[in-house]
């Protein structure tokens, strides 16, 4: 590897780290936005999952990611990954405040 190309490949890892930190924070910004949805959702006895609202936000990420040139199946996938665990947290917010 030239020294060019280390420094390329130098330069592109700390990238990739700056977008790692971030995509953290701004899921850590989005849970915790989810987490007051499961908390309103519970005060109102409405269910933790919300099928309408899934399949909306797939179309719409599944339109954003080919806008992007992303793998939409990638996209899918992702979304389905983190509501399953918004699902989640939203069940036991409903189970605890059941319990209250």
């Amino acid at each position: 590897m030239t020294e060019d190309e280390a420094a390329e490949l130098q330069s592109l890892r700390s990238s990739i780290d700056n977008i790692d930190a971030a995509l953290v924070h701004l899921l850590a910004e989005r849970f915790k936005c989810t987490q007051r949805v499961g908390h309103l959702k519970a005060t109102a006895g409405l269910p933790p999952a919300d099928p309408e609202r899934e399949r909306a936000q797939i179309e719409r990420l599944r339109a954003l990611a080919e806008e992007s040139h992303l793998d939409p199946a990638f996209a899918e996938a992702f979304l389905a990954f983190i509501v399953a665990e918004v699902i989640h947290h939203h069940e036991r917010i409903a189970e605890d405040v059941a319990g209250a």
